[in-house]
């Protein structure tokens, strides 16, 4: 690319292409003006150094992440709809996001998934205290179920594996349960599975009763 044509914007995708793929420690001017077919003057121009480089980064990342939009007719499919949202975005950029927990921006990147539920829950009548935890278990559950994700895809090779560990006796008699275990996880269909359950039971009668301090 030929050095004059060279913008802001471009340096940064750059640059985020290289973390997202190899992670923060790849990302260096040397590279990265390689990558560009630029001199590394060019790049400390655009962006300046190497922090300040990681600095527009997170700004950029935060940014990028924008508004979700919930989707469905029901308080719990689009709560849901949120949560597979967030879900998605943290692990399509966990390098990012590593970037944006370092610099200290973690609640500023979850703010626009919170305000997402915040409107949720009061539609669904849920006020004060009782709107929070409910925002915040959500979330929770969301970034949990993540880590455990990206744990298991990191670990290595297990040995026994879970099909040699549940064979028909380790289930008792429930040998359905024991094949079932034995299969791979579909980390989508659990994660679905299990943010619905905890929307149905924040939003059930019992569940959205007033707080006693809300009270006084």
């Amino acid at each position: 690319m030929p050095k004059g044509t060279l913008s802001r914007e471009e340096v940064l995708e750059a640059a985020a292409d290289l973390v997202r793929q190899h992670g923060p420690d790849a990302l260096t001017m040397r590279g990265l003006a390689a990558e560009l077919g630029t001199a590394v003057t060019s790049i400390y121009w655009h962006v300046g150094g190497r922090e300040a480089l990681l600095d527009a980064l997170v700004e950029r990342t935060v940014a990028g992440l924008g508004e979700i939009r919930p989707l469905g007719r029901t308080p719990e499919e689009r709560v849901v709809s949120v949560a597979r949202a967030l879900r998605r975005q943290l692990r399509d950029r966990p390098h990012l996001v590593a970037l944006v927990h370092e610099r200290g921006l973690t609640e500023r990147m979850f703010l626009p998934a919170q305000q997402a539920l915040v409107r949720e829950a009061h539609a669904a009548g849920l006020r004060g205290s009782r709107a929070a935890e409910f925002v915040r278990a959500v979330q929770f559950q969301v970034v949990g179920h993540v880590l455990v994700e990206r744990n298991r895809e990191r670990a290595p090779v297990q040995r026994p594996d879970e099909e040699e560990l549940w064979g028909a006796e380790a289930a008792g008699d429930d040998p359905a349960l024991a094949r079932a275990l034995a299969r791979p996880v579909d980390a989508e269909r659990l994660f679905v599975t299990a943010v619905r359950a905890l929307v149905g039971a924040l939003l059930a009668p019992h569940g959205a009763c007033p707080a006693p301090e809300s009270r006084r």
